[in-house]
């Protein structure tokens, strides 16, 4: 990254009460970024970009950058699509999705690579994206995080960090550090236009900054966000999405 033009500290992966395992509303998440020292986040809840939209209006008033994404079902795992404004259908191949995340003016970055168990999209099935998140600091050990980056490193992808939070006090612990050379050091995050932003993801101007979250809270987490997940598949009418192609159920 060069040491020219602004730098914006952007925490991507964030859920808010708009996802099934979420629990904080999009003005307390805002309100504690900003707090932090980040510059903004994104909230990508899971296959719902309404509460995203809603944190992405509202971002400016805490003198933060807003930036609607939401985190898409694909046919093979989870995707990020980030600087949208609507939400790609669920279900679709993964490249496919993809490309409509491009056409709708975002990118395409894949969280936590080859976490079956998080629906993460395996190594095979990742082809033309348009950035890896490397750091997810919920990941329990630091094993999944350094294989992402070398993944990355060596397809040349964007990198990204990011908590994945799904609760208030880890937004933040992991974050994106974006170099925007062509925006004035001295410009407030709040009037840096989001294409700029969504630009440096895709071109890779990026730093990992961040710490793992501590395993007890990540356990819980994952406890918490598992008997949520059972209760919206018991109750929801949209029938879930497999994580993975029917072709590979059994490889």
């Amino acid at each position: 990254m060069t040491g020219e033009g602004a730098v914006l500290r952007i925490d991507p992966h964030v859920h808010s009460e708009g996802s099934y395992d979420g629990r904080e509303p999009v003005e307390l998440i805002l309100e504690h970024a900003s707090d932090i020292g980040l510059d903004g986040v994104v909230v990508t809840d899971h296959d719902s970009i309404d509460e995203s939209l809603h944190a992405a209006e509202l971002a400016d008033e805490y003198g933060l950058v807003g930036i609607p994404g939401v985190e898409v079902s694909t046919a093979a795992g989870h995707l990020l699509a980030i600087g949208v404004e609507e939400r790609p259908r669920k279900g679709r191949p993964l490249e496919e999705t993809i490309e409509t995340v491009r056409d709708l003016g975002g990118v395409g970055v894949v969280p936590h690579p080859f976490q079956r168990s998080r629906h993460g999209v395996r190594k095979r099935w990742i082809g033309d994206c348009d950035g890896i998140e490397v750091y997810n600091s919920m990941v329990f050990t630091g094993y999944r995080n350094r294989r992402a980056n070398a993944f990355a490193e060596r397809r040349g992808y964007s990198k990204l960090g990011a908590s994945d939070a799904h609760h208030i006090r880890n937004v933040g612990r992991a974050y994106t550090e974006l170099g925007l050379p062509d925006v004035d050091p001295g410009t407030p995050p709040a009037e840096i236009a989001v294409d700029d932003v969504v630009e440096a993801f895709r071109v890779g101007e990026t730093r990992i900054r961040g710490r793992r979250t501590p395993i007890h809270r990540s356990a819980r987490q994952y406890a918490k966000g598992a008997v949520r997940k059972s209760a919206y598949l018991l109750t929801s009418r949209v029938p879930y999405v497999t994580p993975r192609p029917a072709s590979m159920r059994d490889a």
